[in-house]
């Protein structure tokens, strides 16, 4: 059984390196890599953080239904593809999103048992030193972010697990201490409970 692991995080909370080391130190998970219609950063590869694809190609996508989810952002689309749930349920992983408020909010609608986690900054003037401290936007993108994160954040409440990321080491355990607790709900364990319980013949009876 394949469970869906959804993070979201206002730009800027350390989300990506959360992620990055919950995929390194847990077994059993694959990432959901997104599409997008935005421009490559320098440092960024196809296939790598996003698929970059045209809008004219996106918006055909979308028409297909070949989305689970998807979102405009900053007048660029973002957008999950069917086949990652596909292709993680095939190999026996768990998959993991990175995804924003909206993708969230629609995935939960299509996947009700997907586990959402938030991630917190511990202070808006945390989150803008970060911002800025990464040295990837200008003032005016700065703003927009910080003014957006506002929103977001009070969003919090719909997700099942809120990480405050003020300690890095401490809020990576937390997460994967998440991952491993739901995998460990009877409901996800039920195909492996039955055998264990025919061991014990007619002993369970009493």
């Amino acid at each position: 059984m394949t469970t869906v692991f959804i993070i979201s995080a206002p730009s800027g909370s350390g989300k990506s390196t959360l992620v990055s080391r919950l995929l390194n130190e847990v077994e059993g998970l694959t990432f959901s890599v997104s599409y997008t219609t935005r421009r490559p950063r320098p440092t960024e590869s196809d296939g790598f953080a996003y698929y970059f694809i045209e809008r004219e190609e996106f918006e055909r996508r979308i028409a297909a239904g070949e989305f689970l989810e998807y979102a405009e952002v900053f007048g660029n689309y973002y957008g999950t593809h069917a086949g990652a749930l596909e292709n993680a349920r095939e190999h026996g992983r768990d998959l993991v999103l990175d995804i924003d408020i909206q993708g969230a909010a629609q995935l939960k609608e299509r996947i009700p048992d997907a586990v959402s986690v938030f991630v917190l900054p511990p202070s808006r003037a945390s989150l803008e030193q970060r911002l800025r401290a990464r040295g990837q936007d200008n003032e005016e993108v700065i703003l927009r972010r910080l003014a957006d994160a506002a929103t977001e954040i009070r969003n919090y409440s719909l997700y099942d697990y809120v990480v405050v990321n003020d300690d890095l080491d401490l809020a990576a355990e937390t997460l994967k201490s998440i991952v491993r607790a739901e995998r460990a709900r009877r409901l996800r364990v039920e195909d492996k409970i039955g055998p264990i319980l025919a061991t014990f013949g007619r002993g369970l009876d009493g």
